[in-house]
């Protein structure tokens, strides 16, 4: 719990800890990565943001109100990327639903299981891969070096590592696991690929890995052509007139925290959504925030039978990407309607404004964050500089 929050108030306790470094010391030091698992050049915040405990908004909000944009940019940037992945992924969900399918078809061989065993006899590619199964966790950079060691270095498929990762990771996202592996391979930016290198690995480990006989080319993997964009999910408007039963999934665990005024009656926690213990600890530290701020009853069970249960019209649950939650509310959303009652996916301001400007490559949205800031109302007017004069209008210097 200390290393990974996995509740609301032990995120918010480690971003505080976190934002004394978020600006030079991060840039300086992200790439760096601990052989013996000591992570805390990076927020370790990727767990929280994932199942939402936190929202990106609060995060990057406390971030400014301690630092100036042009001294915090790289960190503020790197949460921007995974929110790029997420909108990318829903201008193009069939990418999603066909990476299912290969994963599918796909046979599962005994090099596969020696890889994600850490038996490779590659010295940082096994440390990684233990490391991943003992812990649930990688840094960023290792988890490259290991998605190209599986893709170009030991000829596996990449939809089988990508699915390795999902499985395993404690902050594990559909869209960004799924569109980092394709990175990596070489298919989301067309004759870019990623090809880990001994020396570089040699440098961030401080010389503990220097792996022999990785690979010294990269030919991308054969994949369908890239599909069209199809357009953003309309905004659903919530009736606040309605009886409602607030739903808690793993895509947002803090719901009390963006949705309006609401006739909230009873607080569903979808535990069938859940994949793992990590999730289900989000779950009841959500559940039991909600079940107080709204002053009502939470349960897990049959989502339909508890909605009509509390005589609920409507049931409000935060917006879910592209990915196994999203495939479950729509089969939920079918049934529901067949008993007259509907279901609202809220998006957060955050996703709303963002997402139309991640359908192309990150630095599209990268060149309208100064923007987004701003109409995010997320800049602070005046922060203390390290003399603790006002900074004034320079905080907003980008």
């Amino acid at each position: 719990m200390d290393r990974f929050p996995l509740t609301r108030a032990a995120a918010l306790e480690r971003l505080e800890r976190f934002v004394p470094k978020a600006a030079g010391a991060y840039a300086a030091r992200r790439n760096l990565v601990d052989p013996q698992g000591d992570h805390r050049n990076v927020s370790r915040l990727s767990a929280t943001l994932r199942r939402r405990l936190i929202g990106e908004d609060e995060v990057v909000r406390t971030v400014l109100a301690a630092h100036r944009f042009d001294k915090c940019e790289k960190f503020v940037a790197e949460v921007f990327w995974r929110t790029y992945w997420k909108g990318w992924l829903e201008q193009r969900p069939q990418l999603w639903t066909s990476y299912l399918a290969e994963c599918e078809s796909l046979p599962v061989t005994p090099q596969v299981h020696a890889a994600m065993d850490g038996r490779t006899g590659i010295d940082a590619f096994d440390h990684w891969a233990r490391e991943l199964t003992e812990t649930g966790y990688l840094h960023n950079w290792a988890r490259m070096q290991v998605a190209s060691i599986w893709i170009f270095t030991l000829g596996l498929p990449w939809q089988l590592g990508a699915q390795w990762f999902l499985d395993r990771l404690i902050d594990a996202d559909p869209a960004s696991n799924t569109l980092s592996w394709r990175w990596v391979a070489g298919l989301h930016t067309a004759g870019k690929t990623y090809l880990a290198d001994a020396d570089r690995i040699a440098a961030m480990t401080g010389g503990r890995f220097r792996p022999a006989g990785l690979a010294e080319s990269a030919a991308v993997p054969e994949a369908s052509p890239m599909p069209g964009r199809t357009p953003l999910p309309a905004t659903q408007e919530i009736d606040p007139s309605q009886p409602t039963m607030v739903l808690i999934t793993p895509e947002d665990c803090s719901l009390e925290t963006v949705l309006p005024q609401l006739d909230v009656r009873a607080v569903a926690v979808a535990d069938g959504m859940a994949r793992n213990g990590w999730d289900r600890t989000a779950l009841g530290d959500a559940a039991a925030r909600a079940s107080g701020h709204w002053q009502c009853p939470a349960a897990a069970g049959d989502i339909v039978a508890l909605a009509l249960r509390h005589d609920c019209k409507q049931i409000v649950t935060g917006l879910a990407p592209a990915g196994p939650v999203a495939s479950e509310l729509a089969a939920l959303r079918k049934r529901l309607g067949e008993r007259g009652v509907r279901l609202v996916e809220h998006q957060r301001d955050w996703d709303r404004q963002c997402w139309p400007h991640c359908g192309k490559g990150f630095f599209n949205l990268k060149s309208q964050i100064p923007g987004l800031l701003r109409s995010l109302d997320l800049l602070v007017k005046t922060a203390p500089n390290r003399t603790g004069e006002s900074l004034g209008k320079d905080c907003y210097t980008m």
